[in-house]
């Protein structure tokens, strides 16, 4: 068995939603390293044509689509015009935000851009390019969750954030289990605390509240965006070949305490 081939994702193309920066643009560059042709998806237009710039530097193959995932007309769009040129085998789940308030200060607002984005959208994303995938009896979802869904975090206690978090988990598992009988793979990744811009705000604002999340962290540090990326990639290859289902945690053991 030659074990470094079954992460070659040499013929493959996928899309990474939120890949203009930070833990998008990382896993992109990783399912590129692995052969794939990547499409970055980003509503920051910019942001995506500079990324696919970035990862033709390194002779990835790259395009971009600037698109607001929380439209699901303009997903289903997308997905029947990349698959019309060449079919989508991988789709990455990545596009989220996250608006640090507690229940009570939460805004109207505030909760639905949070679902809609985070979890409205992947399920919008995972219905469009699944079709596909099940049309070819083909494809593997990767959904970006995070260890707010299987715990609640502290000092911050950010419910909103943490409800479409769990939404995505538990819509992992249930399409996993709908669309396995069409060798469609749906898993997740579920990371800590990662070094982005998502977390360098809160880093800055309160050292109390950074020394609490390395506190709790067993490793003791935060995770870089490459730990996640190489967790996507195990998950979108052939080396997972019997996943499906799954929340693979990245979070430096914090969800074990």
């Amino acid at each position: 068995m030659d074990y470094l081939k079954k992460f070659d994702l040499s013929g493959k193309r996928a899309i990474v939603t939120g890949g203009g920066r930070g833990i998008g643009l990382e896993i992109a560059h990783a399912l590129g390293q692995a052969g794939a042709s990547i499409v970055i998806a980003d509503l920051d237009a910019n942001s995506a044509a500079a990324a696919a710039a970035k990862l033709a530097s390194c002779g990835i193959a790259a395009s971009h689509r600037g698109i607001d995932v929380a439209k699901p007309d303009a997903v289903t769009a997308l997905a029947d015009e990349l698959n019309a040129e060449q079919p989508i085998d991988v789709l990455i789940n990545n596009a989220g935000i996250a608006r640090i308030t507690e229940a009570l200060d939460t805004s109207d607002a505030d909760w639905l851009a949070t679902m809609r984005v985070n979890s409205d959208a992947a399920f919008w994303c995972a219905r469009a390019f699944g079709r596909h995938m099940i049309a070819r009896r083909w494809g593997n979802i990767v959904n970006i969750g995070s260890m707010c869904g299987m715990i609640v975090t502290q000092p911050q206690n950010n419910t909103a954030y943490i409800t479409s978090k769990g939404a995505i988990h538990m819509m992992t598992k249930s399409l996993a289990c709908a669309w396995a009988k069409h060798n469609v793979r749906v898993n997740a990744v579920a990371p800590g605390y990662v070094t982005t811009e998502m977390t360098i705000s809160p880093r800055n604002e309160s050292s109390f509240q950074y020394d609490r999340w390395l506190e709790q962290t067993p490793l003791g540090r935060m995770g870089e965006s490459h730990e996640v990326a190489s967790a996507v990639l195990f998950l979108a290859s052939p080396a997972s070949s019997y996943c499906t289902g799954a929340i693979l945690s990245v979070d430096g053991g914090y969800t074990c305490m």
